[in-house]
């Protein structure tokens, strides 16, 4: 089946943009970012700004990202993917990327959530960001949580050197 990610939550303050793959049917389906309670985007990005982003709605929760210069979006555009899982995804297209220094002429840095949308690292280093593939924020990936947290405030550090 094929699927349609969802627009971006970019503005032009935003200096770091945080890519996933595409959202899951869950997120798909409610229309916002890291829906599903299994992931820990959320946790992840509320104890890099020190906030409780978890008892707060979704839009308050993309509004504190913006007051923060954070943006988010993915990689993807379309692809067909059964399911949810990154690994199923095949017949990918990547969204347009040749708009984000008119949109948000800020941006510094890429952030690439997981080693999937990792795989689009050179093409934004080759349009002059910083990068950085950030261990994913799926819960499947619990493992050392600590180092996954050490990384996501690394990468989400304002200002940027």
């Amino acid at each position: 089946m094929r699927k349609y990610g969802l627009a971006p939550i970019i503005d032009e303050k935003t200096e770091i943009l945080i890519l996933g793959t595409l959202p899951s049917d869950l997120s798909l389906g409610k229309g916002q970012y890291y829906a599903n309670s299994g992931n820990d985007f959320w946790k992840l990005i509320g104890e890099v700004l020190k906030q409780n982003l978890g008892a707060l709605s979704y839009e308050r929760r993309t509004e504190t990202l913006n007051a923060h210069g954070i943006g988010l979006w993915d990689i993807y555009h379309n692809c067909v993917r059964p399911g949810s899982m990154d690994s199923d995804i095949t017949e990918q297209e990547l969204n347009d990327f040749s708009a984000l220094k008119e949109i948000a002429p800020k941006l510094r840095r890429v952030c690439l959530n997981g080693k999937k949308a990792g795989t689009a690292e050179k093409l934004f280093r080759n349009l002059g960001y910083l990068t950085l593939v950030l261990p994913s924020s799926s819960g499947a990936n619990r493992r050392d949580q600590q180092d996954r947290l050490r990384h996501w405030k690394a990468g989400l550090v304002l200002p940027l050197p």
